[in-house]
Parts: C-alpha cells; structure tokens; sequence
C-alpha cells in the first residue's frame, strides 16, 4: 500500500467528504470527457446507506480525505442473485489533486484483501461498457471481462451498459 494512506472505514462523521470526494471525481471525468458520474448524483443517504448494507473505506494522507471506495456483499442489480463468493467494489475514487500517485492500485489492492479476509475468492465490479479507459485500467490490475449487463439501473435515469469484470483472490495473508 502507499505509505503516505491510512484506511479507516467511514461512519456518519464522514458523510460531508464522501459526497466532496464523489462530486469532485465526477467534475474531473465530465471536463476529460468521460460521461460516467454526475456532480451531486450521490448524495450524504446514499453513503449512509452504503455503510449501513456493506463497508465504506477512507483514505486519507494525515487528515486530508484522499480517497474511498464502497465494498458490497451483493450486487444484484449488475450480477444477479449470486452464491456469497465474492466482494464487490463501486466508487473508487481519488481526489486527483490531493491523493498521492498510486492511490487508486493501493485502494483496490485494500478491497481484495479486505474481501479475501472475509474467505470471498472473488472480487468483482463493473463500469460504464463506453468507458474503455476504465476497462484497459482494470485490466491491467489483473481484471477480466466476464459479461455485460445490458440494462442496468442505479435508482435514477435512463439504464445503461455495465461491463463486468472479476479478478480471482489468493488466500489473505496475516
């Protein structure tokens, strides 16, 4: 992990970072022209929720929020109803301007040992099926395509095409 990230999970203290964090992410794709998050489409309930239904994690370089990610249990909307082998990660984001080089790979290499903690051998996510930027990322972090959801909603809008992708866990290491 970089050194300079501490990971903590999140509570409602935190709330007010999460939805910073989230808004600033989603200015950073709309000005390099990714159509993928929209400033205010996740507001304080969505993180609260998230936090009550599975983990939100914070980074954070001394206590500056850097960055976080949402970790479920299940994702059916995406996946369908599946056996409990997996963890599923959504909302990797980065404060680009404060989060230190290699804080996204440090933030999911933290998700796959959290979830292989757990005895899941799987960790799964999916993004945008137009994002090819963000599929050629995951990819190089040992991801594969495994399908598409041709029709996914998240609660608000129009549905859209979500690539599936999953890397295979080792067992957790003390």
């Amino acid at each position: 992990m970089t050194p300079e990230l501490a990971l903590d999970l999140a509570d409602a203290c935190d709330l007010p970072a999460l939805t910073s964090l989230y808004d600033g992410a989603a200015r950073w794709m709309l000005e390099h022209g990714i159509d993928q998050w929209q400033p205010g489409g996740k507001d304080a309930e969505h993180f609260r929720l998230r936090m009550a239904q599975g983990e939100v994690w914070l980074a954070r370089t001394g206590s500056v929020v850097v960055g976080a990610y949402e970790l479920w249990w299940q994702d059916e909307p995406a996946w369908g109803e599946q056996p409990p082998v997996a963890g599923y990660v959504h909302r990797l984001m980065v404060d680009r301007a404060a989060a230190p080089r290699g804080a996204g790979k440090a933030l999911l290499g933290h998700a796959e040992r959290r979830i292989a903690e757990t005895g899941r051998t799987l960790c799964r996510l999916d993004c945008r099926s137009d994002n090819a930027a963000l599929v050629r990322y995951y990819e190089g972090r040992g991801y594969a395509v495994v399908g598409e959801q041709p029709a996914k909603t998240d609660g608000g809008g129009s549905p859209y095409a979500v690539t599936l992708m999953e890397k295979a866990l080792g067992p957790s290491r003390p």
